[in-house]
């Protein structure tokens, strides 16, 4: 029943949403945050069994050096059972500990780099910033979200457990981070984020969202998710079960945004309109206006969903809604600075 009615609060504001588819060092290990304590044993409790292996911890592997600011990180991670890579940029001043952002990528995130990287601006925006800045490496198509089972195709998909509970530590001891941390994504990375930040209350100060979709237990928007996942081949039904399942609803940001509640937002989408960007120089143009019209259209009626519900729970968010814009890279590149203050000043970084 609970279901039923969240299904048609949302269909309407949310229904063009159904359009989007679319060099080597070495470092200890960190434990988990969460690893359960060893019992010593006592007349009551008996010692644990000294044959019983040590829960496995994720450990940095080894780390290759770009220039002398950005790093290629390779994390041996349990959850995900491989060796997974993240960039990581070092800010120019390293004399102290540091504030870090994790950025998150779209739906093509690629397997050797970050879109944020190759297309954002990212590196040069960030280049004077006092913050560590690591960004995922790989996940297309996969949400940033623990999968209930491998895909035959995308593989094993634990990125929730190794992005808040094995990387923050490893990269706070390995490069001086002060556990002050924030997230950011676009597109699919977007709403990654924020379910992250809403799943995971108090890991993150700040998040900052561009051009998203927050309704993953709705009719549409699962049905969103679900082709997002067929584009690159998997089996959305390895991600949280068939469509029925519970798991599509404890994903849902806007049904659980109070677990936003404390954590600085920023929030931002075109209209999908044809914008300053949509033409010979936008490497997209082809296909912005086309494809990437619709899907900022899409974008922006989940935004403007979200952000009213923020707004109706009390929840504090500052919202940018562009009056023109597709779902292209030049637009997010210019996302940057109008979301840095707000992480910034969660942060506590000027």
């Amino acid at each position: 029943m609970v279901r039923r009615r969240f299904r048609r609060r949302l269909s309407g504001a949310l229904a063009s949403a159904a359009l989007l588819g679319a060099a080597v060092h070495s470092v200890p290990a960190v434990a988990a945050p969460d690893s359960p304590p060893v019992n010593s044993g006592s007349a009551d409790s008996p010692a644990p069994r000294t044959d019983t292996p040590p829960p496995a911890v994720a450990t940095i592997d080894h780390i290759e050096s770009l220039t002398d600011r950005e790093l290629r990180v390779f994390v041996k991670s349990p959850a995900m059972e491989r060796t997974v890579e993240v960039r990581v940029l070092l800010p120019a001043d390293q004399s102290h500990p540091r504030p870090t952002l994790y950025m998150l990528d779209g739906r093509s995130a690629p397997a050797d780099s970050n879109n944020w990287i190759e297309r954002g601006g990212a590196l040069n925006f960030f280049a004077d910033k006092p913050i560590n800045v690591v960004f995922a490496v790989g996940g297309p198509a996969g949400y940033y979200t623990d999968w209930q089972r491998p895909d035959p195709v995308l593989g094993n998909n634990k990125w929730e457990t190794f992005l808040t509970r094995e990387l923050p530590p490893l990269i706070d001891r390995a490069f001086d981070g002060d556990g002050r941390d924030a997230v950011e994504g676009v597109s699919m990375g977007a709403e990654a984020a924020m379910m992250l930040a809403m799943r995971s209350p108090g890991t993150y100060r700040a998040v900052a969202a561009h051009s998203g979709c927050y309704a993953m237990g709705s009719d549409i928007g699962q049905a969103q998710a679900r082709a997002v996942v067929r584009t690159y081949g998997g089996d959305p039904d390895n991600m949280f079960g068939d469509q029925e399942d519970p798991d599509w609803l404890a994903h849902d940001v806007m049904m659980h945004a109070d677990g936003l509640r404390g954590t600085a937002i920023y929030l931002s989408s075109g209209s999908g309109l044809p914008g300053p960007f949509d033409g010979p120089g936008n490497p997209d143009s082809q296909t912005s206006v086309v494809f990437g019209g619709p899907l900022e259209a899409a974008a922006n009626a989940c935004t403007m969903a979200l952000a009213d519900r923020l707004d109706r729970m009390r929840i504090p968010a500052t919202v940018d809604f562009r009056p023109v814009g597709t779902h292209s890279w030049p637009y997010w590149a210019g996302d940057l600075p109008k979301a840095w203050p707000t992480l910034a000043a969660a942060l506590g970084v000027g």
